[in-house]
């Protein structure tokens, strides 16, 4: 798995100091209690990435050991995050804030409870409030199919990237998950795909219909093996090299492509999710059957389909409204 190396890179990282008091040290100490703790690869990878963060920020202070990290060191990085601008100009959403800070607060609450420090300089923290936001972009079926024009089918790279936007639309997965499956997850006789320790360390079944099972295996049975996938590579979607497609890659292919459609909007895998979701539930789908494709583990989150998904309001204010036109 390709998280796989990228968390050995991490850990290796995390060990370079023979200080046992250091935050190096004990961060290497931390994933590795996380990761026998059955956590995914990715949630520690993820994990090693914010806390690296924050040790940079505390270098950059002087400040090495843990026992020296204050709660006013804390909260001036939280002030730190809160202001950072991105090569884009743009600051950090507050939900990536709050999942950054929630890091550092669970790094200090084990280095506490293991008593390897005498206080937790993140207890208490007030975490910042995150907005409650609605999917900037949604593609109608019509724009789903200007997209899915785009890839020259002509070729073999052109079938498997069509067979990827067929496969995003028509199953909603995240893209971790799409780069995550093998060529045995789907399941041909009975419509659906296994989708293997997805988000939260879960496995799910998801359906997916008849036109994206087509363009698949037109992709499997001509385009794959075009590919010449490397010894024992059982992904179901490769590179041009042979090798499992990753997150960011397919991420920025999707971007383009959705450029490409020129339809005057922006966005990348997740906006297939989006409009997966929404088409499902303006059509008539029970939200309980959308939760469960969509792999949330509560219905709330699922729920926010239901403010983006305007058909029947549209209808009811069309109707009721008194300066309708008669």
């Amino acid at each position: 798995m390709f998280f796989r190396q990228l968390l050995q890179d991490a850990l290796r990282e995390a060990k370079t100091s023979n200080d046992p008091q250091s935050l190096a040290f004990l961060l290497g100490r931390y994933l590795e209690y996380i990761k026998v703790r059955n956590y995914t690869d990715q949630t520690v990878y993820n994990r090693a990435k914010m806390l690296r963060r924050f040790k940079l920020y505390c270098h950059e202070l002087g400040i090495k050991k843990a026992r020296d990290v204050t709660r006013q060191t804390v909260l001036n990085y939280q002030s730190h995050l809160f202001h950072y601008k991105k090569q884009n100009g743009k600051g950090l959403a507050v939900g990536t804030q709050k999942q950054w800070l929630s890091a550092v607060s669970s790094f200090f609450g084990w280095l506490t409870r293991e008593g390897l420090i005498l206080y937790n300089p993140a207890s208490d923290l007030e975490m910042p409030r995150k907005e409650s936001r609605l999917p900037k972009t949604i593609l109608s079926h019509e724009e789903v199919e200007a997209v899915m024009n785009v890839p020259n089918t002509k070729k073999p790279m052109g079938i498997r990237n069509r067979a990827i936007l067929e496969f995003l639309y028509s199953t909603g997965v995240r893209r971790t998950e799409l780069c995550m499956l093998d060529v045995q997850d789907v399941d041909f006789d009975r419509s659906v795909v296994r989708v293997e320790q997805g988000k939260g360390h879960k496995d799910r079944y998801t359906p997916i219909g008849e036109r994206a099972l087509k363009w698949l295996e037109k992709y499997i049975t001509e385009a794959r093996p075009v590919l010449k996938p490397i010894v024992g590579e059982q992904a179901l979607f490769l590179t041009a090299n042979g090798e499992r497609i990753k997150p960011d890659r397919i991420g920025a292919q999707v971007h383009d492509w959705i450029k490409k459609a020129d339809i005057g909007k922006q966005g990348s895998c997740h906006v297939f999710r989006h409009s997966f979701a929404t088409s499902l539930l303006e059509n008539g789908c029970d939200i309980r059957h959308i939760q469960i494709m969509m792999g949330h583990e509560k219905l709330e989150t699922t729920q926010i389909y239901t403010h983006v998904s305007l058909t029947e309001v549209q209808a009811a204010h069309a109707k009721c409204h008194p300066a309708r036109v008669k």
